[in-house]
């Protein structure tokens, strides 16, 4: 094992955080948009893409361990601590840009996911004051198109803050 594929590796786990990313501004785009009938799907993928994103980051730990061992560096290192026990050369440049990126990635992922859960929270306060209310049959439309949705129930889904 070379510090080569720890580059590799680090480039994978990137393309996942971006990935993850992804799905998290889908799901968001989904929950403004109202369309909440597609939200188990996304939330299924973001679920998927973090579970790829575990193994990766396994391997990343198998990896940094066998460099770690080249390096004369402590078996458990972090990257951080990796990138500080890099010899001489590009290496240490290399994993400190991988590093920042994955840094930077997951503050964009944890902003997307807390955003995210503020939107359901909203959503479930909406459904439960609705309910509270009395509110039990959905919306009709009349003869001319016009929505007759009962009081509350037109705010359940308004997730606009």
């Amino acid at each position: 094992m070379s510090v080569n594929e720890l580059s590799a590796c680090l480039w994978r786990e990137r393309e996942l955080l971006e990935l993850l990313t992804f799905k998290l501004e889908e799901e968001q785009f989904l929950l403004t948009a109202n369309k909440t009938r597609w939200l188990q799907y996304a939330t299924r993928e973001v679920e998927q893409v973090m579970e790829r994103l575990r193994a990766a980051g396994l391997a990343r730990t198998v990896e940094v361990a066998s460099v770690a061992a080249e390096w004369g560096a402590d078996e458990n290192a972090t990257l951080r601590e990796l990138v500080d026990a890099a010899p001489e050369g590009p290496w240490a440049e290399i994993l400190g840009s991988h590093l920042q990126a994955m840094t930077e990635q997951t503050n964009q992922i944890r902003e997307l996911r807390d955003l995210n859960e503020h939107y359901l929270r909203t959503a479930i306060r909406f459904v439960q004051e609705a309910q509270s209310d009395g509110v039990t049959e959905a919306g009709t439309y009349d003869s001319s198109g016009t929505s007759a949705a009962p009081t509350g129930a037109a705010r359940i889904f308004d997730l606009s803050l």
